[in-house]
């Protein structure tokens, strides 16, 4: 009987091959890429220990035996444990640059990578960069190292109340040399940076409500619950971010705030609160903007939300 790595030879071969399997596997997409090939693309490079992008010609390259195997073996657990591809290779992308992940952590997909790219414009004047920036619920610390990239003079701080999120945010801090720059802190939301205040918060809480967690696919559940959920509405964090945030900001201050599919809980929930809602060319929605001026005006609703 013919096998599978007697018909299949070259890098194109095996590309096509693992995203028929995961068509037929009906497998979901939602942690770095959005379809099967790209899947499949990214198992067979990382096997081969090939880059992403490579010369057209070299997809006509033929791989030995133990390479074949290997892709297959990597192939099998994306179908049977339907896991995510970040999490077989542990490496996962987020404003472009690379970061380790294994599933002590979320897997980055956040739509500010994009404005942390564009440094805040408009929100934040070229001239008056952040000089002290808050990432709060770091996971991997791709928000906080990607900060700490795009304004080189901030000082930044990673906060989780994980300490296995922030093993692994040390572990990228390291890899990319910002051991100066950025610090990586135990807090539950605000407590262990208590009389701190920053020029820029940025936030990416758990937000996902229990309606959408008991629907999740399961590459989902390879992820940290305490990343995801949080409450029957999702938001019992960023109540306490919208009613303590305030003192934790200059007077110039922002707070950036993404909470996903929870904008309709949010909006529902603070009808009268004048939130900027963000728009993003390359796609991602739920993420508002608030002032400390503003968070100030509406203390009085954030604190009686937490009742």
């Amino acid at each position: 009987m013919t096998s599978v790595t007697d018909q299949l030879h070259t890098i194109a071969d095996y590309c096509r091959y693992g995203a028929t399997l995961f068509n037929q596997a009906e497998l979901f997409y939602g942690h770095g890429s959005d379809n099967a090939f790209s899947d499949a693309h990214t198992l067979v490079m990382y096997a081969l220990s090939l880059p992403a992008e490579v010369n057209s010609s070299l997809m006509n390259c033929r791989l030995v035996e133990t390479e074949k195997e290997f892709v297959l073996a990597l192939f099998n657990r994306r179908v049977e444990e339907q896991i995510p591809v970040a999490y077989i290779t542990n490496i996962a992308y987020f404003s472009q640059l690379p970061f380790y992940v294994d599933e002590r952590v979320l897997i980055p997909r956040s739509p500010f990578g994009e404005l942390i790219e564009q440094q805040f414009s408009p929100y934040i004047a070229a001239n008056k960069p952040p000089k002290r920036i808050l990432d709060l619920c770091t996971g991997s610390g791709c928000i906080a190292i990607a900060c700490a990239s795009n304004f080189s003079d901030a000082e930044v701080d990673a906060v989780d109340l994980s300490i296995d999120a922030l093993n692994v945010a040390q572990i990228n801090i390291e890899n990319h040399g910002l051991s100066e720059q950025v610090i990586p802190i135990q807090s539950d939301v605000f407590s262990g940076v208590e009389g701190q205040v920053y020029d820029l918060i940025v936030t990416n809480p758990p937000y996902v409500d229990q309606q959408d967690i008991d629907s999740l696919p399961a590459e989902y559940l390879h992820e940290p619950e305490m990343g995801l959920g949080c409450g029957a509405d999702g938001l019992d964090i960023v109540r306490k971010i919208l009613a303590e945030g305030a003192k934790h900001l200059t007077e110039d201050g922002l707070l950036f705030c993404e909470v996903g599919n929870s904008e309709v809980h949010v909006k529902a929930l603070y009808p009268d609160i004048p939130f900027t809602w963000l728009t993003f060319e390359r796609g991602g929605h739920g993420v508002f903007m608030l002032t400390k001026s503003q968070l100030v005006a509406y203390a009085a609703s954030f604190v009686a939300a937490l009742k």
